[in-house]
């Protein structure tokens, strides 16, 4: 058991105590926040990209449609299906 005291278990050990209610969760009802994690993502991607909008409301029509796009993307793809468009 004296191999296990090392740097890496006791943070793990660490990690895992501090996130265990949110993997109990998981555990017990299979819901994540993965696809709201996903949307933020594709808004900080758009925000790193979209520094030259000039208009606020473009650029809020822009995560709009980009969002839109990706659910139909998922959608599609969950059927089995794929969009011919890009």
């Amino acid at each position: 058991m004296k191999d296990a005291d090392t740097d890496e278990t006791t943070r793990l050990w660490d990690t895992l105590n501090a996130w265990w209610p949110a993997i109990e969760v998981f555990i017990t009802t299979r819901v994540t926040n993965a696809r709201t994690e996903a949307a933020n993502t594709a808004i900080k991607h758009i925000k790193r990209t979209g520094r030259g909008y000039r208009n606020n409301e473009h650029y809020q029509a822009r995560i709009l449609l980009r969002s839109a796009h990706r659910a139909r993307q998922h959608r599609l793809t969950s059927q089995g299906t794929t969009a011919k468009c890009e």
